[in-house]
């Protein structure tokens, strides 16, 4: 038996020396052996954490708040005043039959500044899952124009692949809005509105790109435009050659999906020249929009919003909401543990 151990003993002398051993390496590091700071929490310092906490998202949330208040908006909903072109245009046997209506309103209070016009949508749901993943990066990069891999169901039409494809794309809010200012009560004078420079930087310049070709008109050769669409992608914007194709900026807006079915995405901002060079005058305002976006079918609505913005963004309250009431529970907190701290202090 003796003999049978020691020669046991002798196979796994000779396994240890052939196989490397597995043991990390002798080093601080690896031994975890490096000096760390360990953070004694006495209750000072946790009262102390809580209580700067508190106060300085109080601080922000106020901040924030007050802000939000400082924004001029102005909101034209115009889903009943245009339902006549509504019936016309979302009938299928007049869908391309052009329609217009006019909405008069005043702006009782000057707009300083940058102005920035919004259109707003309800019960409009871009955060479905099929509806957000219905697009193909490759072909909006410009790498291949006629990719259409998970474009469904609007990645072909009769065989031809569509540019751009998908649903996104195809449901692209198409309404025109021309903003109209009664000048002196005696006539109207157009209002100049900027639709480049809407889009964020890393869309229009990374994530948008048109295919590498001498014209736009060649680089969509053999594609369709979206059914939807009444003019292909090489043809949205007839004043500004340049800002045809995938890099479009009312089409990169678009792209970019919205969270909730509530949402407003920009269209145009101002122009601050002639008569618009501190922002938009106090005074008696017209809308024409030519109409071709339907919202009626599944009970949506529309809206034109004119607003200021701040440092801290658009009238959104619920980030100033957010700290404020972050801020008085983390006081809440704090005073809390201060009673109890005390009470058992003085049992002590």
């Amino acid at each position: 038996m003796e003999l049978a151990y020691r020669t046991k003993r002798t196979a796994m002398q000779k396994t240890s020396q052939s196989s490397p051993s597995r043991r990390p390496d002798n080093t601080a590091y690896k031994q975890q052996q490096l000096p760390a700071c360990r953070v004694q929490l006495t209750a000072s310092r946790v009262l102390l954490c809580f209580f700067a906490t508190g106060l300085s998202c109080l601080a922000m949330g106020i901040v924030l708040l007050l802000s939000a208040k400082g924004i001029q908006e102005v909101e034209i909903n115009y889903t009943e005043t245009c339902a006549d072109c509504a019936a016309l245009r979302e009938n299928a046997d007049n869908f391309d039959k052009e329609c217009s209506c006019s909405i008069p309103f005043n702006i009782p209070q000057a707009m300083q500044g940058d102005v920035y016009m919004f259109y707003k949508l309800y019960g409009f749901y871009q955060n479905l899952y099929q509806y957000v993943l219905s697009r193909s990066n490759i072909q909006l990069v410009g790498t291949d124009v006629k990719h259409t891999d998970g474009c469904d169901p609007f990645a072909t039409l009769n065989g031809t692949p569509i540019a751009p494809c998908g649903a996104i794309a195809n449901s692209m809010f198409n309404d025109t809005i021309i903003l109209s200012y009664n000048f002196n009560s005696s006539e109207d004078i157009k209002v100049p509105m900027l639709n480049q420079g809407i889009a964020w930087w890393t869309d229009k310049y990374v994530k948008f790109q048109n295919p590498s070709f001498n014209d736009l008109p060649s680089a969509f050769e053999g594609t369709v435009k979206p059914p939807s669409w009444s003019q292909p992608a090489y043809e949205l914007d007839a004043d500004t050659p340049e800002n045809n194709g995938f890099t479009n900026d009312a089409f990169i807006v678009w792209m970019r999906t919205a969270a909730f079915p509530t949402f407003k995405k920009l269209y145009r901002r101002l122009h601050r020249t002639q008569h618009f060079t501190e922002g938009l005058p106090a005074g008696s305002y017209s809308l024409h929009i030519t109409y071709n976006f339907p919202v009626t079918k599944f009970h949506g609505e529309k809206s034109v919003v004119l607003s200021t913005l701040t440092w801290s963004g658009g009238s959104s309250l619920f980030l100033g909401l957010a700290y404020t009431v972050t801020g008085a529970v983390t006081w809440l907190a704090f005073f809390s543990m201060m009673a109890v701290y005390v009470t058992m202090e003085k049992r002590i």
